[in-house]
């Protein structure tokens, strides 16, 4: 039974060469953990309907009404340059 249970490994060429047949086991309710080189990097789960994590609501205003509004500077103690050039360093 625990077999049932535990959730699939799949290396990323099993899943390319098979989607069709993954995509329909995680329809059928079965969860796949995708690895690379035996690490993992992604899983797939099924999708629940009915079940929203992002509420959209409706727009109080049209877009047109804030297209040209101009907003005041952040006034960071850092510049903007800065922290881009920072966060580009990951990479």
């Amino acid at each position: 039974m625990w077999l049932h249970i535990a959730m699939k490994r799949v290396k990323i060429a099993e899943l390319k060469n098979h989607l069709s047949e993954h995509l329909r086991g995680v329809e059928a309710g079965e969860e796949i953990v995708v690895t690379d080189r035996d690490r993992p990097i992604a899983r797939i789960i099924p999708f629940k309907t009915g079940q929203r994590s992002v509420k959209i609501s409706k727009p109080t205003r049209s877009f047109a009404s804030l297209r040209n509004k101009r907003f005041p500077p952040a006034r960071w103690k850092v510049s903007s340059t800065d922290l881009l050039l920072e966060e580009r360093q990951n990479r």
